[in-house]
């Protein structure tokens, strides 16, 4: 089965445009930018070149693409396979060596708070439990970081692995990586799959579509610096949402 990591950091895709002169498309796009809800100290003009964050260079069609309702971002994306519509409910069902860690324990209890007060149509619950109607294994591995898989056949992935070197890091950190893990399983890619360099540093690479799609999520900006979905993330970590994801998790859900 298909796996993806998250990575533990202790310390933008370049697309193409054409169109009319240079400094009338760099103001339409800063235009754009605006409408579409980034604040205005985050973008930068850069020899006729407009950059959001420093690094994300924006274009004119693409920041054109922003403001089209039912058009999706270049930020947040799913899997082509999702979770059916007959799962309602998940229960995360812990081994006894996950539940020997106390932070992990809180942490899965934290995570499994994060998705349910957002009222999407799965709820998820920490097993043993009745009424599942899908089930997830979360069991230990070695080092600070985690791992799971995609959905396939309409089921969540069934398994999600974490670190115990987690046992050393905040509750939040905890809570941030099950979370994480966990929208693998529902269907959730990195949100920076396509360079993550943006979240990791340089020399990250692309994850590609990995053979499980990488489908645009409507709604969701073209850089979002505090999703939980990005690959990699820091020690100082607080576990929540960004805005963007949950706007991300009640389009899917």
């Amino acid at each position: 089965m298909f796996k993806r990591t998250a990575v533990l950091v202790v310390s933008g895709a370049v697309l193409a445009g054409c169109g009319a002169g240079p400094e009338a498309e760099s103001q339409e796009v800063v235009s754009n930018l605006i409408e579409a809800g980034f604040p205005a100290g985050d973008i930068q003009v850069h020899d006729g070149q407009v950059f959001v964050g420093n690094d994300a260079h924006v274009t004119l069609e693409a920041s054109r693409e922003l403001l089209q309702p039912g058009e999706g971002s270049k930020e947040h994306f799913s899997t082509t396979n999702l979770v059916s519509t007959s799962v309602t409910k998940i229960c995360i069902n812990p081994t006894s060596a996950f539940t020997s860690y106390t932070r992990l324990s809180q942490g899965l209890d934290m995570a499994i708070q994060n998705y349910n007060v957002l009222g999407l149509r799965i709820m998820f619950a920490r097993g043993p439990a009745t009424g599942c109607t899908a089930n997830i294994t979360a069991q230990t591995m070695a080092g600070a970081g985690g791992s799971s898989g995609f959905p396939s056949g309409g089921r969540p992935y069934g398994t999600i692995n974490i670190g115990t070197g987690l046992q050393s890091y905040s509750v939040d950190l905890n809570e941030h990586v099950i979370t994480h893990e966990l929208g693998h399983a529902i269907g959730i890619r990195h949100t920076d799959y396509y360079d993550r360099s943006i979240s990791c540093g340089s020399g990250a690479g692309t994850e590609g579509t990995a053979g499980v799609g990488a489908i645009l999520i409507p709604g969701t900006p073209l850089s979002d610096p505090n999703s939980l979905f990005n690959s990699c993330f820091s020690s100082t970590a607080n576990g929540e949402f960004s805005q963007y994801d949950v706007i991300a998790l009640n389009y899917l859900y």
